[in-house]
């Protein structure tokens, strides 16, 4: 597969009363409401804070603003679903109301699922494909597009000694076959389906440096490819650099995911990166659609 199949334009995702296209690769802002994420915790806690950078990185060119309720960072345990709910509702009602905006909840809990459907978000983004108990029932009922990870493990053990007995672009790609399958059984639509590879998510950096290298297999599946990697640990050790210092690593890979068949960029600095993404796209296209 050459990089122009594998940046063939998947079908626009129908995300409630907005409807997302991806004929082109599109950038989700990162908006965490937790006091324990691995970059940001503690920052958009307060509604109104949550509300203003919400409302910036729309500004800076966000299509979708992912809203997290529960840090899945390495060593992170889970949150009660009312904890959860506390967190995100008010945010969600908030940003649905003032700004009009295509929220993506960033949760594995069927009750935050409903709640949020209900007031007004597009999209489910679950770091564990669904596997919870009522996920996929949820998921199916809300009528929402969602976003289904790989990830080995919990966010509790997963980067303990993640291993795979097969080259892990096999693996994950084994792994999305099973779970559309299980999803379509369920009722939930192919056409209503994202998938993330799970960059970090029980992986060492030479699986995920593997894994983008090769992540254009997954567009065999011909769905719309989301990718994470934004401050993400593998920058830090490749580069040696701490966290408030991996923007360039992270556009270098915004890149790279561009190029390899990524429509989906979930990222923290929505700016630089709504740049770097349309300049990629530009090159790809010679000018023509950009």
């Amino acid at each position: 597969m050459t990089m122009q199949d594998a940046n063939v334009a998947p079908h626009p995702l129908r995300c409630g009363r907005h409807q997302l296209d991806l004929s082109y690769p599109r950038v989700m802002g990162i908006l965490n409401v937790t006091p324990d994420s691995f970059s940001d915790g503690g920052r958009h806690n307060a509604l109104d804070d949550a509300l203003r950078h919400a409302e910036r990185m729309l500004a800076e060119g966000a299509a979708v603003i992912d809203i997290g309720g529960e840090s899945t960072r390495p060593g992170a345990t889970p949150v009660s679903p009312q904890e959860e709910l506390d967190r995100v509702l008010p945010v969600v009602e908030r940003l649905v109301r003032e700004l009009d905006a295509l929220v993506s909840l960033d949760t594995s809990q069927p009750q935050v699922m409903r709640e949020a459907a209900s007031l007004g978000a597009g999209m489910i983004n679950d770091v564990r494909g669904l596997r919870w108990p009522g996920a996929l029932e949820a998921a199916a009922i809300s009528g929402l597009p969602v976003c289904l990870m790989h990830m080995v493990g919990e966010p509790t053990d997963m980067q303990l000694s993640p291993h795979y007995d097969m080259p892990v672009e096999d693996a994950v790609a084994a792994f999305f076959e099973t779970r559309i399958a299980e999803c379509e059984a369920a009722g939930l639509r192919r056409d209503r389906l994202v998938l993330d590879p799970g960059f970090g998510f029980g992986k060492r950096v030479e699986h995920n440096l593997r894994l983008l290298n090769r992540m254009q297999q997954l567009t065999d599946f011909g769905l719309p490819l989301l990718v994470g990697m934004s401050r993400k640990s593998m920058i830090g050790k490749v580069l040696a650099r701490p966290v408030e210092e991996r923007l360039p690593g992270g556009l270098a890979l915004a890149t790279m995911a561009v190029e390899r068949g990524a429509r989906i960029v979930r990222v923290h600095d929505v700016g630089p990166t709504v740049d770097a993404v349309n300049m990629t796209w530009a090159v790809l296209q010679e000018g023509t659609d950009a």
